[in-house]
C-alpha cells in the first residue's frame, strides 16, 4: 500500500505539488481570517472611581458619596454593572463595561459623567478621580 502511494507520487509529482500548493494557500487563508488573539484579555473592562472624603465615616461616605457617584453613572451605555466599598475616608467605585465597549471611550463617558457630580459633593470632599 505505502508503495504504492510512493509510485503515484513519484509518477505523477505535478498533481501532487498541487495539491501541497492548493493545501497551503487555503491554509495560509483560513490561518488569515482565524479570530484568534495571541494575548487574550482575562480581566473585564472596567474603570474605577476613588474619591478621598477625610474626616468622613464610612456611612456618611456612601451616603454622601458612594451613592450619588453610583447614580450618576448608572446610566452609561455598555455599562454591565457597578461595585462598591466605602471606607472611612475613602470611596472606591467600580464600573464594570461590556467585553465589546471601548476602553477609552468608556473612561471619556465616566469622566463626563463624574464632571456633573462633582458640585454636588460635600464640602471638603476632593474631586472623584478615574
Amino acid at each position: 500500500m505505502l508503495a504504492a502511494i510512493v509510485r503515484f507520487s513519484i509518477r505523477f509529482r505535478g498533481v501532487v505539488v498541487s495539491l501541497a500548493t492548493l493545501l497551503l494557500v487555503y491554509g495560509l487563508y483560513d490561518l488569515s481570517r482565524a479570530g484568534l488573539d495571541i494575548f487574550p484579555e482575562f480581566s473585564p473592562k472596567l474603570v474605577i472611581v476613588q474619591t478621598e472624603s477625610p474626616g468622613l465615616s464610612a456611612e456618611q461616605v456612601e451616603i454622601l458619596v458612594t451613592q450619588p457617584i453610583e447614580n450618576t453613572l448608572s446610566g452609561l451605555i455598555g455599562l454591565s454593572y457597578v461595585r462598591s466599598e466605602s471606607i472611612q475616608g475613602l470611596s472606591i467605585v467600580t464600573a464594570i463595561f461590556d467585553d465589546h465597549t471601548d476602553r477609552y471611550r468608556n473612561r471619556q463617558q465616566v469622566t463626563e459623567h463624574l464632571a456633573e457630580v462633582t458640585g454636588s459633593l460635600p464640602a471638603g470632599v476632593g474631586p472623584p478621580l478615574s
